[in-house]
């Protein structure tokens, strides 16, 4: 493939790819641990890991050479056949994480989709719920993904808006309580276990809410959510794609309020970021209530995927990824309150999972321009929700590496206060 430039890729894209995003204006070209190129050669931090999907740094030379390996012997099977490869990644997973069973998917969307379906067998086959009476609940300001069915638990109009009509029966918003379940609050969802929980099959939750601004619940929020789940026989469904994996500093981010879910999600750096890969783990009881035929994927548990998910989780034990995300993420965020930045209303997050909320009060420039200067500077962040920017780097970062990424984002806040918007550089390659 002949090398393009910056300026080409994204005309490319622009000409012929679907308008579905909004990138910063850099062009990835080649990419190590923390560190990314573009074509013209400048170097930049990565302080996004494709939404915590190479917590292992990029192209991890070990998961690569198993992809690799892997993909000169045998890519996909289907499901239609038996691989030797599926079941010794299934027998892995479920030794690592704790599991009986492991249902194989290739993207987040795709395992959210699979826990709803789930989740509303078990509650008809093992719960008794009525037929077409399942009720899924989730958060308000959740994110679980773009797929229709998972828009239709949203409560972000720009998520969901002119998509419908929507799944019935899943979400955050229950009428007949009256109530919308509020992220991070209990009396709602007692609330509404109390009204229709006789009904409820599952409670789905991000343990940090990554879109809504890396919202961090209080301390025992999780704990007590699954006590009331267990209450009144609801599955409490953790999505784990974003903040599992050792990104808060935890294997997973329940880890912190020591409560094993009935079932977990996960995906992004489940393969290190190489291939797509997802899960969904539950016990046997669970698991089985989905009988041969009703669901599955043509490339879920491919050998590729497979070979990929084990070498990535090798790679999260073997390098203490999970050590290095508690510590410096705890470094982290202190040195960025002791910046003492006016431009800084709030610094939250746990392990390397880390946002800023920018004090819109305090200057005329947005979070978006901010990161652009920062991009301009050599670190690649993105906004979320207008003021709020999060901070992720891959868990291999180093301390220097991550002190370095402080000064930029000190010297970036302290520039930022005085410049006019056309100060800011907004073209490739700044």
């Amino acid at each position: 493939m002949t090398k393009i430039s910056s300026k080409e890729a994204v005309e490319l894209e622009s000409t012929y790819g679907a308008h579905n995003y909004h990138p910063l204006p850099v062009v990835f070209s080649e990419a190590k641990g923390i560190w990314v190129w573009d074509p013209e050669g400048k170097k930049y931090m990565d302080f996004l890991s494709a939404y915590s999907a190479v917590n292992q740094g990029h192209c991890h030379p070990k998961i690569v050479k198993a992809l690799c390996d892997q993909a000169q012997k045998l890519t996909l099977s289907s499901r239609a056949f038996y691989n030797d490869v599926y079941g010794e990644y299934t027998k892995y997973m479920n030794a690592y994480f704790g599991y009986d069973m492991v249902l194989p998917m290739n993207t987040g969307a795709e395992a959210v989709e699979t826990a709803i379906k789930l989740g509303r067998r078990w509650g008809y086959v093992k719960k008794g719920i009525p037929e077409n009476k399942a009720i899924v609940l989730s958060c308000e300001n959740n994110f679980h993904g773009r797929t229709v069915g998972v828009i239709s638990m949203s409560t972000d109009p720009d998520s969901y808006a002119g998509f419908g009509p929507y799944l019935p029966l899943v979400g955050p918003v229950v009428p007949e309580a009256k109530t919308t379940i509020r992220y991070n609050n209990l009396e709602d969802l007692e609330k509404v276990l109390d009204i229709v929980g006789e009904q409820v099959a599952a409670f789905l939750v991000e343990p940090i809410q990554g879109e809504a601004g890396i919202m961090v619940p209080d301390d025992g929020y999780l704990k007590k959510a699954y006590e009331l789940c267990k209450k009144h026989n609801v599955l409490f469904i953790a999505d784990e794609i974003q903040t599992g994996l050792g990104r808060t500093g935890k294997m997973l981010c329940v880890d912190h309020d020591e409560i094993r879910p009935d079932v977990v999600l996960l995906g992004k750096a489940l393969s290190g970021g190489v291939y797509p890969v997802s899960a969904v783990l539950a016990d046997r009881d669970i698991m089985l209530c989905i009988k041969p035929g009703e669901h599955g994927s043509t490339y879920g548990g491919n050998p590729l995927g497979c070979a990929a998910a084990i070498a990535a989780l090798d790679v999260i034990k073997e390098e203490k990824l999970v050590e290095n995300a508690e510590r410096l993420g705890q470094k982290f965020r202190e040195e960025l309150i002791k910046l003492n930045s006016p431009l800084i209303e709030a610094v939250r997050g746990r392990g390397l999972l880390n946002a800023i909320v920018i004090d819109q009060s305090k200057s005329e420039r947005s979070a978006w321009e901010l990161c652009l200067l920062l991009k301009a500077r050599g670190l690649l962040a993105k906004p979320t929700h207008v003021n709020i920017i999060r901070l992720a780097p891959p868990l291999v970062i180093t301390e220097e590496e991550m002190m370095q990424g402080v000064e930029i984002i000190a010297g970036a806040l302290r520039d930022i206060a005085t410049m006019k918007a056309s100060d800011i550089p907004n073209e490739l390659g700044c």
